[in-house]
């Protein structure tokens, strides 16, 4: 298993982006809005959290050495 090197404020928006998805998605089954309201809430943070997720996983994957340029040269 590799490691990664991270740091506290990139661990800290790794956790952000988690909580706000599972906000969305526990929004979505929730009962305390009306069904329109709950539904574009949810769908709002569950989106802001799945977009925010991918420059941050790609950092990951960089860090670990997994998305080099040289790599994806090679392979087209």
């Amino acid at each position: 298993m590799k490691k990664v090197g991270l740091t506290f404020p990139e661990i800290s928006l790794l956790a952000g982006t988690r909580a706000v998805m599972g906000g969305g998605l526990a929004l979505l089954f929730a009962d305390r809005l009306n069904n329109r309201q709950r539904k574009a809430a949810g769908w709002a943070l569950f989106l802001v959290g799945v977009i925010s997720t991918i420059p941050l996983g790609r950092l990951v994957l960089d860090r670990r050495g997994c998305w080099h340029q040289d790599e994806l040269k090679k392979s087209r």
